[in-house]
């Protein structure tokens, strides 16, 4: 699945909601007011790489080294915390599963060349959720706040690195988040969807050993972080 996939979703979303404008019935009317309250979510991302690559290093240039995403799911609780009519704080810890191909394509042997960076992340993101007024049973919002992600799937502390085919990730990374949703409020309970993107403060790379000498596989990299589309559906 690619963005325009994800494209597609969220129109569909944010369709429905436009939708429920028609229904007369306030939902929930007292939701709201509660100073904290509950829910999970399920959803899909898809992860990919920012790079940026050292002058002068092996002859690598920007566009030598590709990656190829996939799609991964998204799964955990939310605890929110109402700090204004406008305003909550929110705790969404969740499970992350993503897969993605790093092509060096100034390296003959596929061997050399391809690396597999397959992760599973424990998310925990401190959100503050800033909305509109509720407007018969919708009200949008935007969500901006920072996360931390532990590496479940790292190989930090492995001593092969790249010549023995490994290519090695941080377990402890730090990311920023931005997105857009819309509150959708049912008869009995409120349905969420939302897209934000993710994006790596530190760099994720755990490079080659020193000892083995340079290495054509990281040493031409200056930072690799993750850069991702998160699609969530809450219901709280």
């Amino acid at each position: 699945m690619n963005l325009k996939c994800f494209i597609l979703f969220g129109i569909f979303a944010f369709s429905s909601s436009i939708f429920s404008q028609n229904e007369r019935v306030e939902n929930l009317p007292t939701f709201d007011k509660k100073k904290i309250h509950f829910g999970f979510y399920l959803g899909l991302n898809q992860n990919d790489f920012k790079l940026s690559i050292k002058k002068n290093s092996f002859g690598v240039a920007p566009g030598n080294i590709l990656v190829e995403p996939t799609t991964g799911f998204n799964v955990g609780v939310i605890v929110d915390l109402r700090l204004h009519k406008n305003l909550n704080l929110r705790f969404e810890p969740g499970l992350i599963s993503n897969t993605k191909k790093i092509i060096f394509n100034y390296l003959d042997e596929p061997k050399d060349s391809i690396r597999d960076a397959s992760s599973t992340f424990l998310h925990v993101p401190l959100v503050f959720k800033m909305s509109t007024d509720k407007y018969r049973n919708i009200r949008p919002y935007l969500l901006a706040g920072v996360s931390y992600d532990l590496n479940l799937s790292s190989n930090e502390q492995n001593q092969d690195d790249n010549t023995a085919g490994e290519f090695r990730m941080k377990t402890h990374n730090f990311m920023y988040e931005l997105g857009i949703g819309v509150d959708i409020y049912l008869h009995y309970f409120k349905f969420s969807p939302s897209i934000r993107g993710v994006f790596a403060i530190n760099n994720e790379l755990k490079y080659d050993n020193v000892a083995n000498g340079a290495s054509q596989w990281t040493d031409p990299i200056k930072f690799l972080g993750t850069r991702g589309l998160f699609l969530n559906f809450a219901f709280e």
